[in-house]
């Protein structure tokens, strides 16, 4: 079966044949060049997803791929980023493999082909002008033939005639074997071209347009046999990267069987474990029996006989407990028999309590060490130091976590400093190779960075130890070792030294004021605890001293403790907190510190409807 023998005659379908299969090669070429971009967008939309779940670096999110269920869908996350990546190789694949090969072969291919056809139409012209020559010959044989035959016709005609001269005959004579001479000679060319043409045409039609034929089908033969191991790499480049595929899917079955609830749960409770004791049962109050209180301007009644007074009762908090915040190092603190009377900014006359608006301004513009603003702290402000604005047991974690990372620092330095060390040691020996005196300088500042650290080590270690309960309270080096307690604590502690100066007598006693007591019918504040409604929170503040609060209306704290401030100083030495949603109550103002969510703004306009 040949294309030459059997197509002989079909020159220009053989032609259009090849064109056509030279154009189902450039659209496969463009099919697998597609499916090349298609695998590219696919990968690259696979990376943009995965990359836009993954936690951010330095954010609470990344804390939160702690658990096991995130930590399965993080590694859920990366598979899929390596599974990105399968796809992009199938396109780089198929890209070098078939896409770049198929369009060199499709250059080659039409040049080969252009070739073929090429000496096909050589062939073609070729055989055309033999059969032009041999038809020219014929003509002219016949040509010759007619001219010899009228020639011949002529002399005889001539020869017949009587009147005609016998120098006329013997011309025509000669004119008619010259005739026939001519005739004889086209008829010897005819027969020689028409042999050659013949020769010419049996070799045109079964020599070389066959070998012709011949390659054209091998060409064509050759793509059909490209096309098709093209084909099957096309399926081998998926082929190949299946097994990885199938990895990457057995990879996230695997952090899916990782997932563990009850370990899930268990660092839940790690992560959010106060180390508080649930409260307490609630004791029983008897409002039958007149009751007693300690009032102020802003609860009962003017201490100094004012006569104007609004019982104020604790209400349910709705707000949340805020974190503990270390501001300031207290003074010693004052015996437990303090009376709040006697303590520095204690009750205030009624002279002192009329003060100028604008002096109480002042006074509080002024009061930095005292108050300051707790918005930057929630906005995510830096906490303090020894994480004393979180619970004790979450305290111990962090304090933990920062003395593992100062050990892992100090070890760090320690390290350059062994090899700095050996570094010198060999320059002390080969002189030619440095100078020893170089390193020194470098020496001595990781010597002190080492100092230093562990400074840091022992001021977080003493914390630990006073958190975990080796240590009744933190040691005053610790304290002194935080820069933090230099910068923030020094106008604190001067205010309050000023405030023990103060008492005539240094000493804090707790005596029950017999001005501030009143007796009052509980079913007058039923009612009025009835209609009354939560005061909301204005800011919280820190007991810098434990308070006992015996009296009616007021609320025992304890050193260090943090509550919620529901009603600011009014000027009679008394602050109104809250502890939980059902224990609030009065404590002097001396005893703790105030830290308002207010900026000066809104504390003047409150003081301003204070005043009026």
């Amino acid at each position: 079966m040949s294309w030459g023998t059997e197509l002989w005659d079909q020159f220009d379908n053989l032609e259009k044949h090849t064109q056509w299969g030279i154009d189902v090669l450039e659209k496969y070429i463009k099919f697998v060049k597609e499916r090349t971009e298609i695998e590219l967008s696919y990968a690259k939309q696979l990376r943009n997803l995965s990359k836009k779940y993954q936690p951010k670096k330095n954010s609470k999110e990344e804390e939160e791929y702690r658990y096991t269920s995130t930590k399965a869908f993080l590694a859920t996350l990366n598979e899929m980023n390596d599974y990105a990546g399968q796809h992009e190789v199938i396109s780089e694949n198929m890209t070098s493999l078939i896409t770049g090969e198929l369009t060199r072969y499709v250059q080659e291919l039409k040049q080969e082909r252009k070739s073929h056809f090429h000496d096909g139409r050589k062939a073609q012209q070729h055989i055309e002008t033999c059969w032009k020559q041999l038809e020219a010959s014929k003509r002219r044989f016949e040509r010759d033939c007619k001219e010899a035959d009228r020639a011949q016709q002529y002399f005889e005609k001539m020869d017949a005639d009587i009147n005609v001269t016998k120098a006329d005959v013997e011309k025509a004579r000669q004119q008619a074997q010259l005739r026939h001479q001519m005739a004889e000679d086209s008829k010897a060319e005819y027969c020689s071209t028409l042999q050659k043409f013949n020769s010419e045409q049996h070799d045109h039609y079964y020599t070389h347009i066959p070998n012709i034929f011949q390659k054209i089908q091998e060409m064509e033969e050759r793509r059909i046999v490209r096309i098709g191991e093209s084909m099957k790499t096309f399926a081998e480049v998926d082929r190949q990267v299946i097994p990885i595929i199938g990895k990457c899917l057995d990879e996230i079955t695997k952090a899916a069987e990782s997932i563990d609830h009850k370990n899930d749960s268990q660092m839940v409770i790690e992560a959010f474990k106060s180390g508080f004791e649930p409260p307490g049962d609630v004791d029983f109050e008897d409002f039958t029996q007149p009751m007693k209180r300690t009032v102020s301007e802003s609860s009962l009644s003017n201490s100094r006989g004012d006569g104007k007074s609004e019982p104020k009762f604790g209400g349910k908090s709705k707000g949340k407990l805020w974190p503990f915040i270390k501001k300031n190092k207290p003074p010693p603190p004052p015996p437990a028999s303090a009376s709040p009377s006697a303590v520095p900014n204690g009750p205030q006359s009624p002279k002192q309590q009329k003060e100028p608006l604008s002096h109480r301004f002042n006074e509080f513009m002024t009061s930095k060490p005292k108050i300051h603003c707790f918005r930057s702290l929630k906005r995510g402000g830096a906490g303090p130091e020894d994480f004393s604005n979180l619970p004790p047991e979450q305290r111990r974690k962090k304090l933990q976590q920062k003395v593992d990372e100062l050990n892992k620092d100090i070890q760090k330095e320690m390290d350059q400093r062994d090899a700095l060390t050996k570094m010198k040691d060999v320059y002390i020996k080969n002189p030619q190779m440095g100078d020893p005196a170089s390193v020194d300088h470098r020496l001595a500042e990781l010597g002190q960075n080492i100092e230093k650290l562990r400074l840091e080590v022992q001021k977080f270690e003493g914390w630990l130890a006073e958190v975990e309960g080796r240590l009744p309270m933190r040691t005053e080096q610790a304290r002194r070792q935080s820069g933090l307690y230099e910068a923030q604590n020094t106008s604190a502690v001067n205010s309050c030294a000023q405030d023990r100066e103060s008492s005539p007598d240094g000493s804090y006693t707790e005596e029950q004021s017999q001005e501030t007591e009143m007796k009052v019918p509980a079913t007058d504040f039923d009612d009025e605890f009835d209609d009354e409604e939560p005061l909301p929170t204005i800011g919280t503040c820190k007991a810098l001293y434990t308070f006992e609060g015996q009296n009616e209306g007021t609320i025992s704290v304890a050193e260090g403790e943090m509550l919620y401030v529901i009603e600011e100083d009014k000027g009679d030495g008394w602050t109104r907190i809250r502890r939980n949603e059902d224990e609030e109550g009065y404590v002097p103002t001396s005893y703790v510190e105030v830290y308002l969510d207010k900026n000066a703004k809104d504390v003047y306009k409150s003081l301003q409807k204070i005043s009026e």
